[in-house]
């Protein structure tokens, strides 16, 4: 027996926006991307191509659709408060895309949207209490979410990748400009984190050092953010969690050391792969019309 079409979920990423369908059974039925028009003050460009995406996606304009955004995101208020990237500052996209594709639309953050989708139907679903969503890509954000709910704080919850290292090597420079995926690769001198970490299994001492850097770094703020909300399992996304148990082990590791006494969180690969946040946002878009 096919699924039904239930709702569309959209992604406003760097690059692309990306579509999909989701089917009554959490199945995704079809994707469809276009490019993200950027720089886009307005919003409008943007609002368009959402739309785009969701008529290429489905004729039936009664669908419930959530639409994920990047940069800072106040759910709440339904603003975009700032991304740099596409130029926004305090756009009330909720009220643009709503008006524009004739349903509620419900507005979220990326990795917010993406931490609904692992924590609901992905890596954490069956999860109670508090549950953490790290993906860790170009950026590194995270997501909290209370019994699948999200905790949004005007739209600056989670934003651990800006935090300033002070000591040591990395001293001055934010988190995601050492521990992302991109970050890692650079440092390394290749193409991309698996391969730092393939050439680190390889036994190059360079690749090596670079990956024990990264998982250093990262351990550290994991272990504030263990401390702080104490979430019983943390998701690993982005491209760094390729390497899966190459980087999951010594990442646990790292963080119990960290952590003398505490509840130690469990470390989980996602599941959604890049397809989280646009997942997410179809769940959340259901919510409006519940």
């Amino acid at each position: 027996m096919s699924a039904t079409a239930r709702a569309v979920g959209i992604d406003v990423g760097g690059t692309s926006v990306k579509g999909v369908l989701l089917g009554d059974d959490g199945s995704i039925l079809a994707v469809h991307r276009l490019p993200t028009p950027s720089p886009d003050p307005t919003g409008k460009g943007v609002v368009e191509t959402v739309a785009a995406v969701r008529d290429a996606l489905t004729g039936d304009h009664a669908l419930p659709v959530g639409v994920a955004l990047p940069g800072v995101v106040d759910e709440d208020h339904g603003l975009a408060v700032v991304s740099v990237n596409l130029g926004w500052r305090d756009l009330p996209m909720r009220d643009l895309l709503s008006e524009r594709l004739g349903v509620n639309v419900a507005l979220s953050h990326d990795v917010r949207a993406g931490g609904v989708a692992e924590a609901r139907t992905g890596a954490a679903q069956g999860v109670d209490g508090v549950v953490a969503f790290l993906p860790v890509g170009t950026g590194i954000a995270a997501a909290v979410l209370i019994d699948g709910k999200p905790l949004v704080s005007g739209g600056w919850a989670g934003e651990i990748g800006q935090l300033l290292i002070t000591s040591g090597d990395f001293a001055g420079q934010r988190l995601e400009e050492v521990a992302s995926a991109r970050a890692t690769a650079l440092r390394a001198g290749v193409a991309s984190a698996r391969d730092v970490a393939s050439a680190a299994a390889r036994g190059s001492e360079t690749s090596q050092q670079v990956w024990n850097e990264t998982v250093t770094v990262l351990a550290d703020a994991l272990a504030g953010l263990s401390a702080t909300v104490a979430p019983s399992v943390i998701v690993i996304g982005g491209g760094l969690a390729l390497a899966g148990r190459q980087l999951i082990e010594p990442l646990s590791t790292e963080l119990a050391r960290r952590l003398p006494g505490l509840r130690l969180p469990e470390l989980v690969a996602a599941a959604h792969g890049d397809a989280a946040a646009a997942v997410g946002a179809a769940l959340l878009g259901l919510e409006v019309v519940a």
